[in-house]
């Protein structure tokens, strides 16, 4: 076996105690040069031991269209009725019941719903359609003087939190003095009892099921059952004998 084969297949083992009879066969410089460079190891340069672990690969983000079409479906399946205005999935209707405990209990509303394009980084537009008489609510246009809808909104909402938490907060607990509807944020500060008598009168006049399209639909699929009921009831004494 020549010295080089020796060397190699010393090299190859690895082992300390190895590369020590090495040196001490072969003491010359060039050895102890190739033992130094085989065994020691490679230190990193400045700049990588600056540099970071490479970063995860970003997460993808639903769409805000996927995020409409999520949001929406959540609140048909909570039992909402929904009426879409046109093909799109930005704008439509949402049949609103007042929160009970409330002088509002009584009443259904009508309330528009726009989705911006940027939602739900941006807020919905909310508005009532049939007349409410609230200090926060324009009379007239319908519009809500509402916090978490105009200013504080997080994409961490979503429709139905506005339906379920923020419109009933809104009239349980109406701010007169911040209002949208001056002659009710008055009336409630000067009376609370002639104000409390105008809620329930305008609840009577313009928030009633049949108002929103609730109650004829309801009604129709009462008179159906009514009479497929009575045409049942027609075909089985058709069907007895005659005595």
């Amino acid at each position: 076996m020549s010295a080089i084969t020796f060397l190699g297949s010393l090299f190859v083992s690895g082992k300390t105690k190895t590369s020590h009879i090495i040196l001490n066969i072969f003491p010359h410089p060039f050895f102890s040069f190739l033992f130094i460079s085989f065994h020691q190891k490679k230190k990193p340069t400045k700049r990588e031991r600056g540099r970071p672990p490479p970063p995860h690969p970003p997460k993808k983000m639903s769409s805000p269209s996927k995020r409409r079409e999520m949001d929406l479906m959540k609140l048909m399946m909570s039992d909402y009725k929904v009426e879409m205005i046109n093909d799109g999935m930005q704008e439509f209707y949402v049949a609103f019941n007042g929160p009970k405990d409330s002088l509002y209990q009584a009443g259904v509303w009508k309330i528009r719903v726009e989705l911006p394009d940027a939602y739900p980084y941006k807020s919905p537009s909310i508005g009532f359609i049939n007349k409410i008489y609230h200090p926060n609510v324009d009379e007239t246009s319908g519009s809500v003087c509402l916090d978490v809808i105009n200013q504080t909104w997080s994409p961490m909402f979503d429709l139905v939190n506005v339906f379920e938490v923020f419109l009933p907060q809104l009239l349980l607990y109406p701010n007169p003095s911040d209002p949208l509807n001056g002659e009710a944020a008055a009336l409630m500060m000067r009376d609370r009892t002639a104000y409390e008598q105008k809620v329930k009168e305008y609840c009577e006049k313009y928030a009633r099921p049949e108002d929103v399209g609730v109650g004829q639909e309801e009604n129709s699929s009462d008179e159906e059952l009514s009479e497929d009921d009575c045409a049942s009831s027609e075909e089985a004494v058709a069907g007895q004998p005659d005595p």
